[in-house]
């Protein structure tokens, strides 16, 4: 939705800031520019990692700690910007300044998942874990969602694994529900298959185990874009939705906007992603979820072949936003679903005096924004 631009202003490049400048045993300090791929391989170097990537690496390091940066493992460590340990940022004021949560506290609450109201990431400092050498991935598949969230709450409640997602596929016969998870070793160690398959209906015959070096899982994506950059769908438009329910509201949810949902209206190479995180993971003020012990994040990766079906899909979703709202839903908007400001001052909630009032200190201008208006 052009969240990117600046209508008559300027854009920057930041991708020529990607040196990744120090690693020691338990953070890295790197340019806002370097993206998320070469990042983990300089810290693979070392056997670090940092503990949440995105499915997708090759986004940056400051681009998905502008608005969160949601993975596999943040049902275990949160999102990105809940991994930060300081940011060094170019305010609207032409200054640059270093904050964490100890040095201008309100600077650094108000740049992470700010989407750039009050600044610029230059260069960041990430805490790190040892690496794990490989992933067990398991793939299961089930006949309805229900089914696929029932096997992700409980598995959610007992820790069993990492790494916790599940996707709703099209297929011939209508949909299906793959629940997608693995646990992270290093051998000599091995784990317990029999304990990692237990109670969640796993059938030889249907469902999939791999097992991938830790790199290899990390970039697993790498094929699928390989495969859209053939198609021509990584360049067309692709407007996802991305939305956080309450758990006890996630089921009306879903069935609500799979009634009478096509394969069509995802696109060619669509999908829906569907997992549950405890909310107590969350500690970036900017990163708004429902005020809920679990949540879910329903994310439907659209792909669209005109510009007519796009805008097609950009009015689903906003329809599914409005509903997601009504069941006390927020918005991840970093995909294509049109706010307005009363929606921004509704999505960011007790978290907007707060941001307005950094807005107005470190941008007093409105070099960076202009929407941003202080409660009167």
């Amino acid at each position: 939705m052009g969240q990117a631009q600046a209508p008559s202003g300027i854009v920057l490049d930041l991708s020529g800031l990607k040196t990744v400048h120090n690693i020691s045993t338990d953070h890295v300090v790197v340019d806002a520019g370097t993206t998320w791929a070469a990042l983990l391989t300089a810290t693979l170097g070392r056997g670090l990692a940092p503990r949440v990537l995105t499915d997708y690496l090759g986004t940056s390091v400051g681009g998905t700690l502008s608005v969160g940066g949601i993975g596999g493992t943040t049902h275990r460590y949160g999102v990105q910007t809940d991994n930060v340990l300081s940011l060094d940022v170019v305010t609207g004021d032409g200054v640059l300044r270093t904050c964490s949560p100890t040095e201008s506290p309100d600077l650094f609450n108000a740049v992470l998942a700010g989407f750039g109201r009050c600044g610029i990431i230059v260069r960041a400092t990430i805490p790190l874990v040892a690496a794990p050498a490989r992933a067990r991935r398991i793939k299961v598949y089930y006949p309805t969602a229900a089914e696929l969230r029932a096997q992700q709450r409980k598995l959610l409640r007992e820790r069993r694994f990492d790494f916790l997602q599940g996707q709703i596929l099209p297929s011939d016969t209508g949909w299906v529900h793959m629940l997608d998870f693995a646990t992270f070793y290093t051998p000599p160690a091995e784990p317990d298959e029999v304990a990692l398959l237990d109670g969640i209906g796993f059938d030889a015959t249907r469902d999939k185990i791999e097992d991938l070096s830790y790199w290899e899982f990390a970039t697993r994506l790498d094929e699928t874009v390989t495969y859209l950059e053939t198609t021509g769908e990584w360049r067309a438009p692709h407007p996802w939705p991305n939305l956080f329910l309450p758990d006890r509201t996630t089921d009306a949810f879903v069935d609500k906007i799979m009634h009478g949902l096509t394969h069509a209206d995802l696109g060619a190479s669509g999908l829906i992603l569907t997992y549950p995180v405890p909310s107590d993971v969350f500690t970036t003020p900017l990163f708004r979820v429902p005020d809920a012990p679990t949540v879910f994040l329903v994310a439907a990766l659209r792909f669209a072949s005109t510009e007519a079906i796009a805008e097609q899909m950009v009015e689903s979703n906003r329809r599914w936003y409005d509903i997601a709202v009504n069941l006390s839903g927020t918005s991840y908007p970093v995909g294509a679903i049109p706010f307005t400001e009363d929606d921004w001052r509704n999505h960011l909630g007790e978290a907007h005096q707060p941001l307005a009032e950094a807005a107005a200190r470190y941008d007093p201008r409105e070099v960076l924004n202009r929407r941003l208006k202080l409660t009167p």
